[in-house]
Protein backbone atom coordinates (compact mmCIF):
# COMPACT_ATOMS: atom_id res chain seq x y z
CA UNK A 1 0.00 0.00 0.00
CA UNK A 2 1.02 3.41 -0.87
CA UNK A 3 0.71 6.49 1.03
CA UNK A 4 0.59 9.86 -0.35
CA UNK A 5 -0.40 13.83 0.34
CA UNK A 6 -3.84 14.16 -0.45
CA UNK A 7 -3.16 16.49 -3.54
CA UNK A 8 -4.94 20.62 -3.47
CA UNK A 9 -7.65 19.69 -6.39
CA UNK A 10 -10.50 17.44 -5.07
CA UNK A 11 -12.61 18.26 -8.02
CA UNK A 12 -12.14 14.23 -9.30
CA UNK A 13 -13.80 13.00 -6.40
CA UNK A 14 -15.70 15.47 -4.72
CA UNK A 15 -19.05 14.46 -5.71
CA UNK A 16 -17.69 10.80 -5.30
CA UNK A 17 -17.00 11.99 -1.47
CA UNK A 18 -20.06 13.79 -0.69
CA UNK A 19 -22.34 11.00 -1.99
CA UNK A 20 -24.33 10.46 0.60
CA UNK A 21 -25.21 14.17 1.45
CA UNK A 22 -28.66 15.07 0.54
CA UNK A 23 -28.28 18.26 -1.13
CA UNK A 24 -31.82 18.50 -2.13
CA UNK A 25 -33.31 17.81 1.82
CA UNK A 26 -30.68 20.63 2.76
CA UNK A 27 -31.94 23.22 -0.38
CA UNK A 28 -35.43 22.81 0.94
CA UNK A 29 -34.80 23.07 4.29
CA UNK A 30 -32.96 26.44 3.83
CA UNK A 31 -35.34 27.59 1.05
CA UNK A 32 -38.62 27.14 4.21
CA UNK A 33 -36.47 29.39 6.63
CA UNK A 34 -35.84 32.00 3.93
CA UNK A 35 -39.75 31.84 3.37
CA UNK A 36 -39.91 32.29 7.45
CA UNK A 37 -37.35 34.81 8.24
CA UNK A 38 -35.72 36.09 4.92
CA UNK A 39 -37.34 39.01 2.72
CA UNK A 40 -38.54 36.47 0.14
CA UNK A 41 -36.36 37.02 -2.69
CA UNK A 42 -35.13 35.36 -5.21
CA UNK A 43 -31.25 36.14 -5.40
CA UNK A 44 -28.78 34.01 -4.00
CA UNK A 45 -25.69 32.70 -3.69
CA UNK A 46 -23.53 29.82 -2.31
CA UNK A 47 -20.14 30.00 -0.63
CA UNK A 48 -17.64 27.87 -1.21
CA UNK A 49 -20.48 25.91 -3.59
CA UNK A 50 -17.61 23.00 -4.61
CA UNK A 51 -19.71 21.74 -7.92
CA UNK A 52 -22.80 23.39 -7.66
CA UNK A 53 -25.09 20.63 -6.32
CA UNK A 54 -26.76 23.60 -3.76
CA UNK A 55 -27.32 25.89 -6.52
CA UNK A 56 -28.97 23.25 -8.98
CA UNK A 57 -31.49 22.73 -6.51
CA UNK A 58 -32.08 26.17 -5.62
CA UNK A 59 -32.51 26.52 -9.47
CA UNK A 60 -34.95 24.04 -9.57
CA UNK A 61 -36.42 25.91 -6.61
CA UNK A 62 -36.89 29.18 -8.61
CA UNK A 63 -34.23 31.27 -7.65
CA UNK A 64 -31.49 32.93 -9.87
CA UNK A 65 -28.71 31.21 -8.24
CA UNK A 66 -25.11 32.01 -8.41
CA UNK A 67 -22.07 29.99 -6.40
CA UNK A 68 -18.46 30.87 -5.40
CA UNK A 69 -15.54 28.91 -4.78
CA UNK A 70 -11.46 29.48 -4.66
CA UNK A 71 -10.91 26.20 -6.83
CA UNK A 72 -11.33 26.87 -10.63
CA UNK A 73 -12.15 23.00 -11.14
CA UNK A 74 -14.63 22.77 -8.90
CA UNK A 75 -16.30 25.34 -10.69
CA UNK A 76 -15.74 24.09 -13.92
CA UNK A 77 -17.75 21.18 -12.93
CA UNK A 78 -20.76 23.24 -11.33
CA UNK A 79 -20.55 25.21 -15.34
CA UNK A 80 -21.55 22.03 -16.67
CA UNK A 81 -24.18 21.02 -13.91
CA UNK A 82 -25.93 24.29 -14.25
CA UNK A 83 -25.18 26.14 -17.72
CA UNK A 84 -28.09 28.62 -16.43
CA UNK A 85 -25.97 30.31 -13.00
CA UNK A 86 -23.68 32.53 -12.76
CA UNK A 87 -19.71 31.28 -10.86
CA UNK A 88 -17.31 33.14 -9.18
CA UNK A 89 -13.88 32.42 -8.88
CA UNK A 90 -13.60 34.25 -5.63
CA UNK A 91 -12.29 34.22 -2.24
CA UNK A 92 -15.51 34.10 0.15
CA UNK A 93 -13.33 35.75 2.94
CA UNK A 94 -13.56 38.79 0.90
CA UNK A 95 -15.60 38.60 -2.00
CA UNK A 96 -17.53 40.67 -3.47
CA UNK A 97 -20.76 41.09 -5.96
CA UNK A 98 -22.66 43.60 -8.33
CA UNK A 99 -26.04 43.02 -7.45
CA UNK A 100 -27.45 42.18 -4.19
CA UNK A 101 -28.45 39.39 -2.56
CA UNK A 102 -31.65 37.90 -0.26
CA UNK A 103 -29.94 34.98 0.06
CA UNK A 104 -26.54 33.89 0.62
CA UNK A 105 -25.66 29.98 2.15
CA UNK A 106 -22.47 28.30 3.28
CA UNK A 107 -23.17 24.68 3.58
CA UNK A 108 -20.89 21.52 4.84
CA UNK A 109 -19.16 23.23 7.30
CA UNK A 110 -17.17 25.34 4.60
CA UNK A 111 -17.59 29.00 6.75
CA UNK A 112 -14.66 27.54 8.80
CA UNK A 113 -12.70 27.44 5.65
CA UNK A 114 -11.97 30.66 7.15
CA UNK A 115 -7.83 31.13 7.65
CA UNK A 116 -8.37 32.34 11.38
CA UNK A 117 -11.23 34.91 13.46
CA UNK A 118 -9.86 38.24 11.32
CA UNK A 119 -10.78 36.29 7.93
CA UNK A 120 -14.02 34.99 9.54
CA UNK A 121 -14.90 38.55 10.49
CA UNK A 122 -14.03 39.78 7.13
CA UNK A 123 -16.41 36.91 5.49
CA UNK A 124 -19.30 37.94 8.02
CA UNK A 125 -18.92 41.88 7.07
CA UNK A 126 -18.73 41.11 2.87
CA UNK A 127 -22.19 38.65 3.66
CA UNK A 128 -23.64 41.81 5.28
CA UNK A 129 -22.56 44.08 2.56
CA UNK A 130 -23.82 41.74 -0.02
CA UNK A 131 -27.53 41.18 1.14
CA UNK A 132 -30.22 43.02 0.58
CA UNK A 133 -32.48 44.60 3.46
CA UNK A 134 -34.18 41.43 5.22
CA UNK A 135 -31.63 39.19 3.32
CA UNK A 136 -30.50 36.02 5.35
CA UNK A 137 -26.95 34.21 5.75
CA UNK A 138 -27.17 30.87 6.45
CA UNK A 139 -24.59 28.18 7.29
CA UNK A 140 -23.87 24.88 9.44
CA UNK A 141 -21.07 25.62 12.10
CA UNK A 142 -19.01 22.89 14.66
CA UNK A 143 -18.41 24.44 18.05
CA UNK A 144 -14.83 23.95 18.90
CA UNK A 145 -15.29 22.98 22.55
CA UNK A 146 -17.82 20.08 21.39
CA UNK A 147 -15.39 18.08 19.01
CA UNK A 148 -14.73 14.55 19.63
CA UNK A 149 -11.06 13.90 17.63
CA UNK A 150 -11.51 10.25 17.87
CA UNK A 151 -14.87 10.90 15.84
CA UNK A 152 -14.92 9.90 11.91
CA UNK A 153 -17.29 10.24 9.36
CA UNK A 154 -16.76 7.00 6.95
CA UNK A 155 -18.16 5.79 3.56
CA UNK A 156 -17.46 3.52 0.59
CA UNK A 157 -18.10 4.14 -3.08
CA UNK A 158 -17.32 1.97 -5.82
CA UNK A 159 -16.21 3.98 -8.92
CA UNK A 160 -14.43 3.58 -12.51
CA UNK A 161 -13.73 -0.50 -11.67
CA UNK A 162 -12.42 1.02 -8.37
CA UNK A 163 -13.28 0.60 -3.90
CA UNK A 164 -13.27 3.92 -2.56
CA UNK A 165 -13.18 4.65 0.86
CA UNK A 166 -13.33 8.27 2.51
CA UNK A 167 -13.33 9.42 6.14
CA UNK A 168 -13.11 12.65 7.47
CA UNK A 169 -12.91 14.30 11.02
CA UNK A 170 -12.55 17.53 13.08
CA UNK A 171 -9.05 17.51 15.50
CA UNK A 172 -9.15 20.69 18.01
CA UNK A 173 -6.04 21.04 20.06
CA UNK A 174 -8.05 22.70 23.23
CA UNK A 175 -6.82 25.94 22.32
CA UNK A 176 -6.36 28.91 20.13
CA UNK A 177 -8.45 29.96 16.61
CA UNK A 178 -7.03 27.11 14.69
CA UNK A 179 -9.21 23.57 14.28
CA UNK A 180 -8.40 20.89 11.65
CA UNK A 181 -10.26 19.03 9.16
CA UNK A 182 -8.50 15.20 8.46
CA UNK A 183 -9.11 13.41 5.33
CA UNK A 184 -8.23 10.70 3.72
CA UNK A 185 -9.22 8.64 0.89
CA UNK A 186 -8.27 4.97 -0.44
CA UNK A 187 -8.46 3.71 -3.52
CA UNK A 188 -8.33 -0.59 -3.88
CA UNK A 189 -7.93 -1.78 -7.67
CA UNK A 190 -6.72 -4.96 -8.35
CA UNK A 191 -5.77 -5.69 -4.79
CA UNK A 192 -3.70 -2.74 -4.79
CA UNK A 193 -4.83 0.22 -2.90
CA UNK A 194 -3.37 3.77 -2.94
CA UNK A 195 -4.07 6.43 0.29
CA UNK A 196 -3.97 10.03 0.43
CA UNK A 197 -4.64 11.82 3.61
CA UNK A 198 -4.31 15.64 4.03
CA UNK A 199 -5.46 17.80 6.92
CA UNK A 200 -7.47 20.92 5.65
CA UNK A 201 -6.49 24.34 8.41
CA UNK A 202 -9.69 25.92 9.34
CA UNK A 203 -11.10 28.33 12.25
CA UNK A 204 -12.05 27.02 15.14
CA UNK A 205 -14.45 29.15 17.13
CA UNK A 206 -16.70 28.51 19.80
CA UNK A 207 -20.89 29.46 19.11
CA UNK A 208 -20.67 32.13 21.92
CA UNK A 209 -17.93 33.76 20.10
CA UNK A 210 -19.48 33.09 16.65
CA UNK A 211 -22.33 34.69 17.90
CA UNK A 212 -20.24 37.61 18.47
CA UNK A 213 -18.80 38.28 15.75
CA UNK A 214 -22.27 38.02 14.09
CA UNK A 215 -24.20 39.81 16.26
CA UNK A 216 -23.18 43.57 15.03
CA UNK A 217 -24.49 42.48 11.79
CA UNK A 218 -27.51 39.95 12.15
CA UNK A 219 -30.67 39.25 14.14
CA UNK A 220 -29.30 35.59 14.80
CA UNK A 221 -31.59 32.35 15.19
CA UNK A 222 -30.00 29.08 15.61
CA UNK A 223 -31.35 25.66 14.72
CA UNK A 224 -30.52 22.19 15.33
CA UNK A 225 -28.81 20.55 12.52
CA UNK A 226 -31.69 18.88 11.21
CA UNK A 227 -32.84 19.50 7.75
CA UNK A 228 -35.89 17.11 8.22
CA UNK A 229 -37.24 19.99 10.92
CA UNK A 230 -37.03 23.14 12.40
CA UNK A 231 -36.10 23.07 16.04
CA UNK A 232 -34.33 25.42 17.84
CA UNK A 233 -30.91 24.70 19.22
CA UNK A 234 -31.11 23.02 22.56
CA UNK A 235 -27.92 25.04 23.70
CA UNK A 236 -25.62 21.90 24.13
CA UNK A 237 -25.45 20.31 20.84
CA UNK A 238 -22.14 20.72 19.48
CA UNK A 239 -23.63 21.10 15.20
CA UNK A 240 -25.85 23.74 14.59
CA UNK A 241 -27.65 25.78 11.80
CA UNK A 242 -27.28 29.07 11.93
CA UNK A 243 -29.81 31.33 10.27
CA UNK A 244 -28.83 35.22 10.16
CA UNK A 245 -31.05 38.51 9.13
CA UNK A 246 -29.61 41.45 8.21
CA UNK A 247 -29.91 44.06 10.39
CA UNK A 248 -29.15 47.62 9.32
CA UNK A 249 -26.29 49.41 10.20
CA UNK A 250 -26.34 53.20 11.02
Amino acid sequence: MSTNALYTDLSGYYDLMCRDINYQQQSNSVARLHQFLGNNGKQHLDLACGTGPHVRHFIDLGFQSSGLDINQPMLDIAMRRCPEAQFILQNMTEFYVEEKLDLITCFLYSIHYSAGTEALKACIASVHKALNSGGLFCFNSVDKHKINNKALVKHSAEFDGSQFVFESGWHYSGEGDMQSLNLSIGKTQFDATELWQDSHAMVATSFTELNALLSPYFDIHIFEHDYDKIIPWDLDSGNALFVCVKREIE
